[in-house]
C-alpha cells in the first residue's frame, strides 16, 4: 500500500510594488498635492496648479528615491 504524495506548497508571488516604492510614490503624490494646493490657495488658476502639483509630484519622486533607503 502506498501513501498518498503531497505536493510542495507553490512558492508565493512577488509582490508588485515593494514597501518602498509604495512609500516613495506615496509621498511624491503628497508633496504633489500640497504643492498643487498652495499653488491655488494663492490665488493661481486651477490649470495652474493641476501643473504644478505635477511638477511637484515628479522632481520629488527621484529625489525621496535618492534619499529613502
Amino acid at each position: 500500500m502506498s501513501l498518498p504524495t503531497q505536493n510542495p506548497p507553490e512558492p508565493e508571488p512577488a509582490p508588485l510594488l515593494t514597501v518602498r516604492t509604495a512609500i516613495i510614490l506615496l509621498a511624491g503624490a503628497f508633496i504633489g498635492v500640497i504643492a498643487g494646493g498652495l499653488t491655488y490657495l494663492s490665488g493661481g488658476p486651477a490649470a495652474g496648479a493641476v501643473l504644478a502639483g505635477l511638477t511637484g509630484c515628479g522632481v520629488s519622486i527621484p529625489a525621496l528615491h535618492i534619499l529613502i533607503r
